[in-house]
């Protein structure tokens, strides 16, 4: 054995004690498990072989898609995007301001722990709650859908924003106020600049996630192309719902690929 080897340090070892929380975290994890596989009919995965036959036929039907109506498929998958692009944009401008109110570090107590219960009530609601209940306003529509995103999407974000502000360096905020400066120039400039790069990359990842979620919100009545993935769904046209699910990958994908250019040139 040679005397750089012999001078690193053993692994840490921890007791049962101090590994007692991470086991009972993960048993009843397990346990969990273990309740739901009933309820959940775990137990029918063995369908997935003995009805074979009728996945097969079902998929000979999705591998001959028809894009005769191709035009009409990009013109309503366009219009999602743009669905999904205005209910971000919206929730970014919600998330902000809410994100700076639940942070720890620099909201008070009193207006902190409202804005968490607000927002942890509205991340409750699913997406085709809120748009069902805009399209009771606002009438069918793609309006409806970018403002179901946008309540959504603005309270998750809002947490996403509030721990990244909660995760900044404190010498910044220090050093402006030190200059005397206001709570609101403390926020301009000792707290914006660390978590911008982070923010925009959870609101490109959101918009990515909207893109997907725009397409649910048509089935509702919501606009874009998941209304015609409902019509194809309900006509057994499953060549034409070929057709659309390939346009709806494309599109995503493409989506997807330019997120990653834009995240990392952030961060």
């Amino acid at each position: 054995m040679t005397a750089a080897s012999s001078a690193v340090p053993p692994p840490p070892t921890r007791s049962l004690v101090q590994r007692g929380p991470d086991l009972l975290v993960w048993g009843a994890v397990i346990l969990l498990l273990l309740i739901s596989f009933k309820p959940v009919e775990v137990g029918n995965f063995t369908r997935l072989f003995t009805n074979s036959e009728n996945m097969r036929l079902y998929g000979a039907d999705l591998l001959r898609p028809d894009f005769t109506e191709w035009r009409t498929y990009v013109a309503q998958m366009w219009l999602t995007i743009q669905i999904a692009l205005w209910g971000t944009a919206l929730a970014v401008i919600v998330a902000v301001p809410f994100g700076l109110a639940c942070s720890r570090n620099i909201s008070p107590v009193w207006l902190q722990q409202p804005m968490r219960l607000m927002m942890n009530f509205l991340r409750s609601i699913p997406d085709l709650v809120l748009g069902t209940l805009f399209l009771v306003a606002v009438g069918l529509g793609p309006f409806a859908g970018v403002m179901a995103l946008a309540i959504n999407t603005g309270a998750v974000l809002a947490k996403l924003f509030s721990e990244a502000v909660e995760s900044i360096d404190k010498g910044p905020v220090e050093g402006v106020r030190a200059t005397g400066a206001g709570k609101l120039h403390e926020i301009i400039w000792g707290v914006i600049p660390q978590v911008a790069p982070l923010w925009t990359s959870y609101a490109l990842y959101r918009f990515e996630s909207n893109s997907r979620s725009a397409t649910v919100l048509g089935l509702i009545g919501a606009g874009g192309i998941g209304r015609l993935l409902f019509d194809s769904i309900n006509g057994f046209a499953y060549h034409q719902l070929s057709a659309i699910v390939i346009v709806i990958i494309v599109a995503v994908s493409l989506i997807d690929l330019l997120s990653q250019a834009m995240r990392s040139r952030l961060l």
